[in-house]
C-alpha cells in the first residue's frame, strides 16, 4: 500500500536526535505524505521549526495558541485527522507522560486525543532506557495498544554503547510502510509473548545454577512472528543475542522474574511461545556475600521453582495459542505428551538431546510439533530461523481455527 495521501503528525522530544527526524520528514513528504510537526518545548532546543516547517511544508505547532493570530491549535482535529501519530524522538519523560496520562503540552494533549494508531521511537542514554521505571512505563504503553520502534544498538551520546540510540531514520520510514502495509500480514493486529532463553538461580552474589540454552530458538520465532504482522514482547534471559527489529525485549535474570514478565504480558497475547529452558529448581536461601571454598564438600538446598507454564495454562483463554517446549533425553514422545497435556498446551515442540545438530548453542534443530489430538508433525534437521517459521504457519492456522469456530 502507498503512503501517498496519509495523514501523519511528527511529535518531536526534546532529545539530541531531534535533528535526525528532518531526514525522516524529507522522506515521508517525498512519498507523498502530508506531515505536521508538534514540538514541545525542550524539542526547539536541538532542531529549528524553520527548518522542518520549511520541509513539512507546514507550519511547525508547538503551542497551544499562535502567539502572532491568536488562533487556536485544536488538538482534538489534530488527533481524529492523522492516519499516525509517530512520536520520535521519545524521551524518558514524554514516555513517563504518556503512560501516566499527564498532558501539559500540545503534544500530548494530541496523544490523549487520538484515535489513530501511534507509534513511539525512543531516545535516551543506555541506563535511562534500562532503567525499571523506563521499561514498566514502555510496557504500559504497548499495553495500550501504542507501538514500539525499539531503539538501536550502539555509540550514544554519552560516549557509552549500548541500547537507547534513536532507530535509523530509514529503519523508521520502512517501519511506517510496513504498518500501512500490514492488512496482508496473517498475524497482523494479533499480540504475541515469547520467552527464551536460559534462567540463573543465585547461589550468592557470582554463583548461580543455569544451563546452556542460548536463546537462539526463542528469538527467531520472536522475529519470525514480527514479520507476519504481530506485536511482539520477547522475554529473555541472559544472552549476548541482539534484539530482533521491532520485538519488545524484557531482560530478566531468574525464574521468578520471568514468572512476572510472563504473567504481566499474558492476558492480552494472543500467541503465546514459551521456549525458554526455565531452570527446575532454586536456592532455597541465597547467600548475601561471595561463599568462601573453607569445606571440602558444600551443599545447596534446593526447592521447585513455580511451573511458568503450567501457570499460564491454567489462566488459558480460549482466544489464545499457547505452545511450549520440551528438551528430552529419554522416552522423548511419552514425556512430551504428558507435558501437553497436563499443562493445557495447544501444541508442544519436541526436541531429542540424542539428535545430532538440535539442542542448546547450535543454529540448527531438529524437532517434533505435537497438538493436543496427539498428532505428530516430525520436522528435518534445518536452521532454527526455518523450525521458527514451520511453528509460525501453524500458529496462523490455529488463529484460524479460533476465528471460525
Amino acid at each position: 500500500m502507498s503512503l501517498e495521501g496519509k495523514n501523519i503528525v511528527i511529535g518531536i522530544c526534546g532529545s539530541i536526535a531531534a535533528y535526525k527526524i528532518a531526514s525522516l520528514v524529507r522522506l515521508l513528504v517525498k512519498a507523498g505524505c502530508r506531515v505536521q510537526i508538534i514540538m514541545t518545548p525542550d524539542a526547539k532546543e536541538f532542531v529549528t521549526p524553520l527548518t522542518l516547517a520549511t520541509l513539512s511544508k507546514n507550519p511547525v505547532l508547538a503551542d497551544y495558541f499562535d502567539k502572532d493570530t491568536g488562533d487556536w491549535n485544536n488538538h482534538v482535529e489534530l488527533g481524529l485527522h492523522a492516519d499516525l501519530l509517530l512520536i520520535a524522538p521519545a524521551t524518558a519523560n514524554t514516555l513517563s507522560k504518556m503512560a501516566h496520562g499527564n498532558c501539559d503540552n500540545l503534544l500530548l494533549a494530541t496523544y490523549l486525543s487520538a484515535r489513530c494508531p501511534v507509534m513511539f521511537a525512543p531516545a535516551m542514554d543506555l541506563d535511562m532506557w534500562k532503567h525499571p521505571a523506563t521499561q514498566e512505563n514502555v510496557n504500559r504503553l504497548i499495553s495500550f495498544g501504542n507501538l514500539l520502534i525499539q531503539p538501536a544498538h550502539g555509540e550514544l551520546a554519552s560516549g557509552l554503547v549500548g541500547e537507547g540510540r534513536l532507530a535509523e531514520v530509514e529503519d523508521i520510514f520502512l517501519y511506517i510502510q510496513r504498518f500501512f502495509e500490514k492488512p496482508a500480514l496473517p498475524l497482523q493486529g494479533k499480540k504475541a509473548l515469547v520467552s527464551a532463553g536460559p534462567t540463573y538461580e543465585a547461589i550468592d552474589p557470582v554463583r548461580f545454577i543455569g544451563n546452556h540454552s542460548s536463546g537462539k530458538m526463542g528469538f527467531a520465532i520472536a522475529a519470525a512472528l514480527h514479520r507476519l504482522g504481530a506485536a511482539v514482547t520477547l522475554v529473555s534471559g541472559p544472552t549476548s543475542l541482539a534484539t530482533p527489529p521491532g520485538v519488545t525485549r524484557i531482560d530478566i535474570m531468574s525464574a521468578a522474574e520471568m514468572l512476572r514478565a510472563c504473567q504481566t504480558n499474558f492476558p492480552s497475547s494472543d500467541i503465546i511461545v514459551m521456549s525458554a529452558a526455565v531452570a527446575d529448581y532454586t536456592p532455597v536461601e541465597t547467600a548475601q556475600q561471595k561463599i568462601k571454598k573453607k569445606t571440602a564438600t558444600f551443599e545447596v538446598k534446593l526447592k521447585k521453582t513455580t511451573d511458568i507454564l503450567a501457570t499460564l495454562g491454567n489462566e488459558k483463554a480460549k482466544h489464545q495459542t499457547l505452545i511450549g517446549f520440551a528438551l528430552e533425553t529419554d522416552n522423548e514422545l511419552e514425556h512430551a505428551l504428558d507435558k501437553l497435556r497436563r499443562k493445557n498446551l495447544d501444541y508442544i515442540v519436541l526436541n531429542s538431546m540424542r539428535d545430532t545438530g538440535a539442542g542448546f548453542g547450535v543454529d540448527t534443530n531438529k524437532v517434533s510439533i505435537i497438538d493436543r489430538a496427539g498428532n505428530i508433525t516430525s520436522l528435518a534437521l534445518k536452521s532454527k530461523k526455518a523450525v521458527a517459521d514451520d511453528i509460525c504457519q501453524i500458529i496462523i492456522d490455529h488463529q484460524k481455527d479460533i476465528t471460525n469456530s
